[in-house]
């Protein structure tokens, strides 16, 4: 028998890109080729724990515990942690197929928006070329299951006067098959802005009715933009498409820069569509090929506003309308300007429940619930309110909220009154943070009401955070740590363990964006 290959390795080490199971058949691989046996089909084993795959964690809490993985499970730590379907993956595999080269767009992860996109491109950037491993099987996305659902209306929550243009928008499920529980969110495949593809068209000197393949169909090139595709923030498939048919080096050079997030004077450093088609003409003989490297329009998710034991034939969602100007041009929300003002009373939408249980209030009415939510984080908090209420629950509630101006900005403010009155919510505490010289947030209001924050928690209260990832989560998880030390008496290092104890036992629980 030949001596063993001394260049082969016997086992791949733990940070090399592939599953336990993948890496225990290569292992097996390299042994039989050492041995020259056959290799056999590794055995099925357990699923791995993930300490990661938790919601409540923050984004750096879930990096940290997946730091020393391979590049797929740290990918997979970057995900919202839902495992909600929306992508048309879990988070597992979803990362897994980003990581083996057969998934390119890094913005499925609707819940983690922005933030998850952001980290995988860091991670991807760090790591370098990722493998292609064409032989591992490939998970496809599933399409999200849709139900049409009525439109019923669209009503500004701000007075007049204000900054902001925040709409409760009512949807009708009746018909639809759909139920929901207090807590839940409900994602909304959107119409696009018939405006952006009036203006795409003329770029591509395009009537509109020209026949195109879109969503395994068959259409005119107008519904396909209206309907079927993303059209405003284009994914890296297709920035590498631009800069595949790029018809010199110059344009090359600045495409590339451009996806290195170097963009030409003037320009955007996150071009949308437009802003590529307008440098970078598309003739009429290749927008196909465009269209098959855009991404599929999906549903956008929003937090319930309401509870079915209040309305069991409604879903009312706490809508920002998203209206922006950037490189010269007025830029819009697509969800949020279709439901804020686009859809007519009587409209189909095309809608579906995403299930969250890891954001629901405690069986036991008698808990106290602590609930922070500022902006259209109080969409979650005003169906939590309506059902302890339908369910008589007897546990105190406490809400902070904040905007910027208490006079146009503090929504749903009649409602939270009367629950004061009435006694179901036993604490409001506001932060309106432009009301004075030095601005005063959420997390502020908290910590000048630590002491009987922490009382709250001793009495086994749940917190609820929802709303921004990016800042207020973060403010609101410090101003916790810093109220645990404070009145807990606490070290640093324990009141970290004892907030992650609390999110263990579902008594810490975030719907952050």
């Amino acid at each position: 028998m030949p001596a063993p290959n001394p260049i082969l390795p016997p086992h791949l080490p733990e940070s090399a890109p592939f599953t336990p199971a993948q890496r225990a058949w290569l292992n097996g691989f390299f042994e039989a080729l050492v041995s020259e046996a056959k290799p056999e089909a590794p055995p099925a084993t357990e699923e791995e724990h993930h300490a990661w795959h938790d919601p409540a964690l923050g984004m750096d809490e879930r990096m940290s515990l997946a730091k020393d993985r391979p590049i797929a499970l740290r990918m997979m730590a970057a995900m919202a942690q839902l495992d909600c379907g929306a992508c048309g993956y879990l988070c597992k595999t979803y990362a897994e197929a980003i990581a083996f080269g057969h998934e390119k767009s890094l913005s499925r992860c609707v819940p983690g928006g922005g933030l998850t996109a952001r980290k995988l491109k860091e991670l991807i950037s760090a790591a370098g070329a990722l493998p292609v491993v064409s032989d591992v099987p490939r998970e496809k996305p599933e399409a999200v299951k849709l139900a049409p659902a009525r439109f019923l209306s669209s009503s500004r929550l701000n007075a007049v006067g204000s900054e902001k243009d925040t709409r409760m928008v009512c949807i009708g499920l009746e018909g639809s098959g759909l139920t929901y529980q207090t807590g839940d969110s409900l994602g909304v495949k959107p119409v696009n802005d018939p405006e952006l593809v009036a203006a795409l068209l003329k770029c591509l000197k395009a009537n509109g009715r020209e026949e195109v393949e879109a969503g395994g169909r068959k259409m005119s090139l107008w519904n396909a933009l209206l309907c079927e595709c993303e059209i405003v923030q284009p994914g890296r498939e297709t920035m590498e498409w631009f800069l595949q048919e790029a018809g010199s080096d110059e344009e090359r050079t600045v495409l590339a820069r451009w996806m290195e997030e170097v963009p030409p004077e003037g320009a955007p450093a996150q071009p949308h569509l437009i802003d590529l088609l307008e440098r970078f003409p598309v003739d009429a003989d290749r927008v196909q090929g465009l269209l098959a490297k855009l991404n599929p329009l999906r549903p956008r998710l929003y937090s319930i506003s309401s509870s079915p034991l209040a309305f069991p034939n409604e879903i009312h969602l706490t809508i920002a309308m998203v209206r922006y100007e950037m490189a010269g041009r007025a830029r819009k929300g697509v969800a949020s300007t279709y439901l804020g003002e686009r859809a007519r009373p009587g409209d189909t939408l095309q809608v579906t429940v995403r299930a969250t249980p890891h954001f629901r209030l405690p069986a036991d009415d008698g808990k106290p619930v602590i609930m922070i939510g500022p902006g259209t984080g109080i969409a979650p908090f005003r169906g939590f309110l309506q059902e302890r209420l339908a369910r008589g629950a007897r546990g105190p509630h406490w809400l902070f909220f904040g905007d910027q101006h208490e006079s146009t900005d503090f929504l749903y403010k009649s409602e939270l009154e009367a629950w004061v009155r009435g006694g179901l919510l036993t604490r409001l505490d506001t932060a309106f943070s432009r009301d004075q010289a030095a601005k005063r947030y959420v997390q502020h209001r908290m910590l000048e009401r630590g002491a009987e924050l922490w009382k709250w928690l001793q009495e086994d209260a749940s917190l609820y955070v929802c709303g921004d990832a990016r800042r207020m989560a973060k403010d609101v998880d410090a101003a916790l740590h810093a109220i645990a030390r404070e009145h807990g008496g606490l070290s640093a290092g324990e009141a970290k363990q004892y907030l992650l104890k609390l999110a263990r036992e579902k008594r810490y629980c975030k719907d952050i964006y």
